[in-house]
């Protein structure tokens, strides 16, 4: 072979393999599954708070109790799938979860629904960092932005379909019968990774093989890329949890009104991941792409919670514009993560699903305080204070 053809093959990139498809539908539809097991729960506050004769701040905390839960099994889900392997996880998670649905629908007071959910949460924390993981290690490093993106997708259809749907069942068979519904997703996502994992990937440790460990895990860079992952979700979780309040009380509009913006952010929310999953493989640097993000998200969120002179089409505008350009950091940081050594990269992205808990708590602590003391007024600065910070330690972990 001459010099010359020896040059020419060298430019040529190799070609990428396959993305595995059903699998990361299959995942997706896991990570629906996840979220549609808290977040469906929205539309039945009021119903649950009198079926289960209660009070319904007692019935919102139920939310809180799912997070916490989720967070503490993500962080123990990942470290147990790299000493034991995935699968067990990625399949027996999602069948516990149904489990802990039907419970939760057969419940008669309202302790019993609150065990139940409780345990729903940490059965969507021991796999929906797996499922991360899966995604992640059964595509090339320059594949991960794309393929996690399809994966997270999953939380944003919960918002865009998962909650009207259940709002439309819900009229027929109650909160209930929801949650039944729910299980069986559930099911089906166990039955779908089953299918997509009969060839893993994972295979068990090496004998006399060290155990892998938090300590070998937390590199400064993996610290530094969680503490951006808490920014971000402080970010997303104070328009994601405030939003619909906001329109209401800037524009007095019902509940039923508020149905179609939140609609258009859940469109924004799957957009931004979309695109943000091909700039994550596409552009040569991911902290620069996730800061970029993040500091556009500063500017956008100073105009959405600071000026209404557009009406409320402008502010739900500005909404979609806010939550897009946000959700475009997220496929970059996955992908950051992602890339770490295939042993502890269970335990990196439980951890992350740990971190993200962290960021929605924090969004609902801050967001409450904002209110309570300054209004939607302080909601501007407090989000882009967060995003600039957020911002700034991706620009200062670049190299």
């Amino acid at each position: 072979m001459s010099s010359a053809t020896t040059a020419t093959a060298a430019a040529v990139p190799m070609a990428l393999p396959r993305m595995p498809w059903a699998l990361l539908a299959a995942a997706c539809l896991g990570m629906f599954a996840a979220s549609c097991s808290g977040t469906t729960r929205a539309p039945f506050l009021l119903d649950m708070a009198r079926d289960l004769a209660t009070s319904l701040p007692l019935v919102a905390n139920l939310m809180a109790m799912t997070s916490v839960a989720w967070g503490v099994a993500s962080l123990m889900a990942g470290a147990g799938s790299d000493r034991w392997g995935r699968r067990p996880f990625l399949v027996g998670g999602p069948v516990a979860l149904a489990a802990c649905m039907a419970g939760a629908a057969v419940s008669q007071t309202f302790f019993a629904v609150a065990v139940w959910a409780t345990l729903a949460g940490g059965c969507a924390g021991a796999f929906t960092g797996v499922l991360m993981a899966e995604a992640s290690a059964r595509v090339a490093d320059r594949q991960r932005g794309r393929a996690l993106g399809w994966v997270m997708a999953g939380q944003s259809l919960t918002l865009l379909v998962g909650v009207p749907l259940a709002a439309w069942i819900g009229a027929y068979v109650g909160w209930r019968g929801v949650n039944l519904v729910v299980a069986g997703v559930a099911l089906a996502a166990a039955l779908g990774l089953f299918a997509t994992t009969l060839r893993p990937v994972d295979g068990p440790r090496a004998a006399g093989a060290a155990a892998p460990s938090y300590r070998a895990a937390l590199s400064g860079r993996v610290v530094r890329l969680l503490a951006m992952g808490v920014a971000e979700r402080v970010c997303y979780g104070l328009i994601a949890v405030f939003f619909a309040t906001f329109l209401q009380a800037t524009y007095d509009l019902s509940l039923a009104e508020v149905a179609i913006p939140l609609a258009v952010f859940a469109l924004g929310s799957i957009g931004g991941t979309v695109v943000g999953g091909q700039l994550a493989d596409r552009l040569p640097n991911r902290l620069i792409t996730f800061a970029g993000a993040m500091f556009g998200s500063a500017a956008v969120a100073l105009a959405l919670f600071g000026w209404t002179g557009g009406g409320l089409a402008g502010s739900v505008a500005l909404g979609f514009g806010y939550v897009f350009v946000n959700a475009i950091a997220r496929p970059s940081l996955m992908a950051a993560l992602a890339n770490v050594p295939d042993e502890v990269r269970g335990t990196v992205l439980g951890l992350n699903v740990t971190s993200a808990s962290v960021g929605w708590l924090g969004a609902a602590a801050l967001g409450g305080w904002m209110m309570a003391h300054h209004g939607f007024a302080g909601f501007g600065p407090l989000a882009a204070g967060v995003a600039v910070l957020g911002g700034a330690l991706a620009l200062g972990g670049r190299r």
